[in-house]
């Protein structure tokens, strides 16, 4: 395969493509080769003040373009993406590291998600009121609530910010789009896919650069009127104090540390393949992964057996070889992050099932990991791990495993396995989580909420949900008699 790695990096601002002369750059790396592939412009002040300028000159008249239009116009991002998918899921396989078939499902995903956002923009409902008076009309309607400040991750760098930009865009906002440097070429062939589909200029713009500068440069500028984040607690909760003090409405997907009780009533090796494969999928750096295991004790043995068999039969290696099924981690942060987890925890007593130790001398590859014997000492079990370490403890009852699954801070997702339909019905009304899995494991979908409790966020992306929050509601009151 010819290098597809694009080598014209470009922020775009006001509908100008502009490259690395006369601006700073940054290296992108990929994470399976430690090779740099592409450099990547920094945006000056001037950059960010003139997406700024441009999204907000766009607005104008974009959030009076019919959601027809608009709906045409992003089907054919879509169908854009759909040819181009081979290209954009080696591009995001070289610079996140997961491997080609992952990167193909979220191309996939991409594309499911802006249709439904081209859909869904034309049932932007409001309500009419029952008249208080003769020739009195009432009513309550939705509207684009302004220009946009998205950030979106390395993780899930094309669907995490197509799903920003779709639902912002379908609700007649301009975006000034903030993606992660690490992930850099997915996004910006996702936004040539927008532009080459008719998005006007200014209606979307793309930064990069030095974080803490762009985002308080956004959140502060009286143009921007909403901010959607996906990212890190700490960093979220820095930018809503920054959101909050402008009192701008902010939608926060922030981190998860997802329980998972496995209770004795089910098939031990469906339910352990299952887990295995879900917890190490992006090398297990997904806010829905499972990344608690809590067995109800008759049965810990045998699916600690199953699921460290599991593990250790999977494929590892560069995400562009055929029949990987982990790739790398996407920095040297992570790879710190999995040692640190691994070294805390068996100083604490937890035993090494299997993995704990880097792999290979080149790359960020780090062994999928089972631990058991946990101290509660161990950080692993409150700190969100964002790595391929599973850790596996044990519970004696529904009361017990609840407690255990409900101890930490985050509420983003939690999973339970069980063939009795009140055990089920119990753990999904208590747990303190706004993503919840029964017998199975699903990734976050286009027509379904995702948010969290606790520190996990604030506000809903995905679904009709998704575009509300791009939407403010004005009540109006007409007297149509005459003056």
């Amino acid at each position: 395969m010819n290098h597809p790695y694009p080598q014209g990096l470009s922020l775009l601002v006001g509908g100008e493509w502009r490259g690395v002369e006369g601006r700073d750059t940054v290296p992108v790396v990929n994470p399976a080769t430690d090779v740099v592939i592409g450099l990547l412009p920094v945006a000056t002040e001037q950059d960010i003040d003139d997406a700024i300028a441009a999204a907000d000159a766009a607005f104008r008249t974009w959030s009076q373009t019919s959601a027809w239009e608009r709906e045409v116009i992003l089907k054919r991002a879509a169908a854009l993406i759909d040819q181009r998918r081979d290209h954009l899921a080696a591009v995001l396989t070289l610079e996140n590291g997961k491997p080609l078939a992952d990167s193909q499902g979220e191309i996939d995903r991409v594309i499911e998600g802006i249709v439904y956002c081209a859909e869904e923009c034309k049932r932007a409902y409001g309500r009419i009121l029952p008249p208080r008076a003769h020739l009195l009309m009432q009513a309550s309607v939705r509207r684009p609530i302004g220009p946009v400040a998205a950030f979106a991750p390395w993780n899930f760098p094309a669907f995490l910010a197509a799903r920003k930009v779709a639902a912002a865009l379908a609700a007649g906002c301009t975006v000034v789009l903030k993606p992660a440097e690490e992930t850099p070429a997915v996004c910006v062939e996702l936004v040539r896919a927008f532009v080459d589909a008719g998005v006007p200029s200014g209606v979307l713009n793309l930064l990069f650069g030095v974080p803490a500068q762009i985002s308080q440069k956004l959140i502060a500028s009286p143009v921007i009127r909403k901010i959607s984040f996906t990212g890190s607690v700490p960093v979220g909760k820095l930018l809503a104090r920054q959101a909050g003090e402008f009192l701008k409405p902010a939608t926060m997907e922030l981190g998860g540390h997802a329980p998972v009780l496995i209770f004795d009533d089910v098939d031990i090796e469906k339910a352990a393949r299952a887990c295995v494969g879900f917890k190490f999928r992006n090398a297990g750096q997904v806010c829905l992964s499972p990344s608690r295991f809590y067995v109800q004790e008759s049965v810990a043995p045998a699916f600690i057996d199953k699921f460290v068999e599991f593990t250790k039969a999977l494929k590892v290696g560069n995400g562009m070889d055929a029949g990987v099924q982990m790739g790398p981690l996407n920095n040297k942060r992570r790879l710190a992050a999995a040692r640190h987890f691994v070294e805390q925890a068996h100083g604490c007593g937890a035993k090494v099932m299997t993995g704990g130790e880097a792999m290979g001398q080149v790359g960020n590859f780090y062994l999928p990991t089972v631990l058991t014997d946990l101290s509660e000492q161990a950080s692993i079990l409150s700190e969100e791990p964002f790595c391929p370490v599973a850790p596996i403890m044990t519970f004696s009852d529904m009361e017990d495993g609840l407690a255990k699954a409900n101890s930490v801070e985050f509420g983003l997702a939690a999973y339970a396995f069980t063939n009795r339909m009140a055990r089920a019905a119990e753990f999904s009304e208590r747990i303190e989580a706004g993503w919840v899995g029964i017998n199975s494991f699903t990734p976050s979908l286009a027509d379904a909420p995702i948010g969290g409790l606790k520190d996990s966020g604030l506000g809903y992306e995905g679904g009709p949900e998704g575009l509300d929050a791009y939407q403010h509601l004005k009540f109006i009151s007409q007297s149509n008699s005459q003056v």
